[in-house]
């Protein structure tokens, strides 16, 4: 399997929480793992808020940040270029998602093209995982238990 992690997906590696377990076997499983050189800084900020929202000690989270840095450069990173930033755009109208969420498709839509092989997209926010399926990549968790349903991720 070939793995694209957005933010949300990246930060449940580092931080126990609902679905930290099977992103971490997923991520086991993977032959190559992906993102979009945007989600170094998002990933640190979710830490950073985490931090700010007392969900995590600010040392865990120096360590989780420490620990994702290692990391990084085992991670094949996308670069938005003008072609990723226009799917992107048309991506945020068409589904409604923000900014560096449509960016994060767009970029796994552009990595999966590039590559010949299908992409399977991790996400844990129910709106790009929805839009994720609709643009016919495929998407992890397959099917989204309302146990991962965030503030961020639910209805609204």
């Amino acid at each position: 399997m070939i793995l694209y992690v957005d933010s949300s997906a990246i930060v449940k590696r580092y931080v126990a929480e609902s679905g930290s377990n099977e992103m971490r076997t997923v991520i086991e499983q993977a032959e190559a793992i992906g993102t979009t050189t945007v989600s170094r800084a998002e990933v640190v900020a979710a830490f950073r808020k985490a931090v700010r929202m007392r969900a995590i000690a600010e040392e865990d989270a120096r360590i989780a940040v420490r620990n994702f840095s290692k990391d990084w450069r085992d991670l094949v990173r996308t670069r938005i270029t003008e072609g990723v930033v226009r799917h992107a755009a048309g991506l945020a109208w068409s589904h409604g998602l923000r900014g560096y969420e449509s960016i994060q498709l767009a970029s796994a839509a552009a990595w999966q093209q590039s590559i010949g092989h299908d992409v399977t997209f991790a996400t844990f926010d129910l709106q790009l995982w929805e839009a994720t399926r609709q643009i016919g990549l495929l998407v992890f968790p397959e099917n989204f238990p309302e146990k991962y349903l965030t503030n961020r991720s639910a209805p609204k």
